[in-house]
């Protein structure tokens, strides 16, 4: 019997996680990682070590590979035009992932088919930025580059027309949104499979720290059913219309005045979803790999009442290692994952999920566990 090979383009710390997934499946992974150091790049046996934006090398990395799919958003377009004129299975697609890499494309699409989202428009310079403030109702607005932002990086809250000339220094368009009133960000989860099933996780809270995700609490505590009905049927409407094979999270707004807004889209496994690895009967990153191989998936019903994930950034406290025994000692329960990265201030190098049946505890035992890793307390 000869079992599949996925070749997974990006060495970060998601495909190191599906990687993982793929192992009990017996899934064969190739990696094309930028360098041996990258957190996939570690585990995965068949590494090349090559760069995502020459097409040469993608070509060559293909060969073997039964279907490509990803870690990130950013392999050029062009580029994944050609490896599916050369008949090679790219998932997701071009004609959807181009959604995820082009926030101008996303807004208009998603407008095009009705899907609720801020207002928004590209604009040229800082004048227009500031008529479409005008437009509004006035700042301050958000700015973005429709191109390579992530982790709060590429976005900008403006205040006044002065503080628009910034974004457009890079010289790439600059998407306008209106500043949205909302009282916390949401996320649905969903993997669709080729031939068209799909199946959506609960939708869940996350909580942003200076633009970087900090802690998802699954499901969102005290989201009305219906307004969560509402979401998944959303995130699973926009995955039919765009073609998404793989994994979506569809990053949203709760309006104070009771309405959810498509805020971002990520066609890859997600900081939303690493919950699920602990939390759920079937991972995101188990589904992701099911569903680029068009496998029946896997059921995404959450194991216990509450699970909260918190982001383990690294701080001044390099030895994260040592903390593991207080950790492990404190919560039997607790669950850590990292990445295998070096630790740097701020960045992101694993994270930890707790689960049960009492929210105030299972958020308390995360968040104590997070920034005890990180060298925040010490006791």
């Amino acid at each position: 019997m000869t079992f599949p090979v996925v070749g997974m383009v990006g060495g970060g710390q998601l495909a190191r996680m599906t990687h993982e997934a793929g192992i009990p499946l017996g899934i064969r992974f190739k990696l094309l990682s930028d360098t041996p150091q990258d957190s996939a790049a570690q585990v995965v046996s068949d590494v090349v070590i090559g760069d995502y934006r020459d097409l040469d090398t993608l070509r060559d990395f293909a060969r073997g590979c039964d279907v490509i799919t990803f870690d990130h958003e950013h392999v050029p377009a062009e580029h994944l035009a050609a490896l599916e004129a050369d008949g090679i299975t790219v998932r997701p697609g071009l004609d959807a992932l181009v959604h995820a890499q082009d926030k101008g494309v996303m807004r208009a699409r998603l407008d095009a088919i009705g899907a609720p989202c801020p207002r928004n428009r590209i604009v040229a310079d800082p004048a227009d930025a500031a008529a479409f403030a005008a437009e509004v109702g006035g700042f301050p607005v958000i700015l973005k580059t429709v191109r390579g932002g992530y982790d709060g990086k590429g976005v900008w809250f403006v205040r006044n027309a002065k503080d628009a000339e910034e974004p457009f220094r890079a010289g790439v368009p600059v998407l306008a949104e209106e500043k949205v009133d909302f009282r916390r960000e949401l996320a649905a989860n969903i993997v669709r499979s080729p031939h068209g099933q799909a199946v959506a996780y609960p939708v869940v809270e996350s909580r942003q720290v200076d633009g970087v995700c900090d802690t998802v609490i699954a499901p969102a505590p005290g989201l009305d059913p219906e307004l969560a009905g509402q979401a998944q049927e959303l995130a699973l409407r926009i995955a039919k219309e765009l073609g998404v094979v793989g994994h979506l999270a569809v990053e949203l707004f709760e309006t104070t005045d009771g309405r959810i807004l498509v805020n971002e889209l990520a066609m890859r496994p997600h900081n939303s979803g690493h919950w699920t690895q602990d939390g759920a009967i079937t991972s995101q990153f188990a589904n992701h790999v099911r569903a680029v191989l068009d496998l029946p998936l896997g059921d995404p019903r959450p194991r216990a009442r509450w699970t909260v994930m918190c982001n383990v950034l690294g701080g001044d406290y390099p030895d994260m290692y040592g903390a593991y025994l207080h950790c492990m000692a404190r919560d039997p329960q607790l669950k850590i994952h990292m990445y295998g990265k070096d630790v740097k201030p701020g960045r992101k190098v694993g994270h930890v999920n707790t689960y049960g049946d009492d929210l105030d505890d299972v958020l308390g035992r995360a968040r104590h566990a997070a920034d005890y890793l990180r060298g925040t307390i010490t006791e």
